[in-house]
């Protein structure tokens, strides 16, 4: 790195491993105040007190962001428990009516054909390659309340019918030691996850909404239901699933959005 009057500044003696900070951090963040105080740390005067980094263009802004998202990333997956699960509420909780949440108007909300709808699985996968809605319909089939968080600092109570994930890529002989799982929507939204999250006990294949059809203002034919993770995360008018070792990053996050998403 250079200094502001371009003189090289010498190499710190110390470079910090990372992976050895992650599990650092992952002991050190068990209690509720030291991960307030981790959240307060990693603003951007943090990073340049952690760094060493002169960020005094948007180049070098950028480049660290990325650096400390990824981090972030690395730092969530290890700090995830799949056997851990998100709290549920009673149905006199929700939140009527529940919002409707894109990155578009509601009269944009894509209008998805049941009779011709198939939902492709494509990648590591060795079993039935098309769905129909009857069939995603025929499996067993539970429901939650769960809470859906947005990264916009809202929240709201809903519940949410259909099948297990976990018990779906199974049925659809997904490879689930393969990383990643990415999800391709009618709206040309898409978004991907780690594989633990896709076999978390509440992660759900939504086809219902507070007992009926899944309207299409929350994502019909289905959604993508995950208490654990932030909204954005959370993908509606699914028509794709991959399951794949290559990393496919999201709509979202490939504008900066951290990749976890963890709520």
């Amino acid at each position: 790195m250079n200094s502001r009057k371009g003189h090289p500044t010498p190499a710190p003696a110390y470079q910090p491993d990372a992976q050895s900070i992650i599990r650092d951090a992952q002991k050190e963040l068990s209690s509720s105040s030291r991960r307030l105080f981790g959240k307060r740390i990693l603003t951007l005067g943090g990073l340049m007190l952690l760094s060493g980094c002169d960020l005094t263009n948007d180049k070098s802004v950028d480049t660290m962001l990325r650096r400390i998202s990824s981090f972030n990333d690395d730092a969530q997956a290890l700090l995830f428990d799949p056997r851990k699960l998100a709290p549920t509420y009673p149905e006199s909780m929700i939140t009527r009516p529940f919002p409707f949440n894109a990155y578009y108007d509601i009269d944009q909300v894509p209008d998805v054909d049941a009779q011709t709808y198939r939902l492709e699985l494509k990648g590591r996968v060795k079993g039935k390659a098309n769905w129909t809605l009857d069939e995603l319909r025929a499996l067993p089939q539970q429901s939650q309340v769960t809470r859906h968080i947005c990264i916009e600092g809202w929240s709201a109570i809903g519940k949410w019918g259909g099948v297990r994930f976990a018990d779906f890529l199974q049925r659809a002989g997904a490879d689930t030691t393969a990383k990643y799982v990415a999800l391709h929507c009618a709206d040309n939204y898409w978004t991907s996850i780690d594989m633990p999250t896709a076999l978390h006990a509440q992660t759900l294949l939504t086809l219902t909404y507070d007992g009926k059809t899944l309207p299409a203002k929350y994502g019909f034919p289905m959604k993508l239901r995950m208490p654990t993770k932030l909204g954005y995360k959370n993908p509606k008018h699914i028509v794709a699933i991959t399951v794949t070792n290559e990393f496919p990053g999201g709509y979202w996050e490939n504008q900066g959005y951290n990749w976890f998403g963890g709520s």
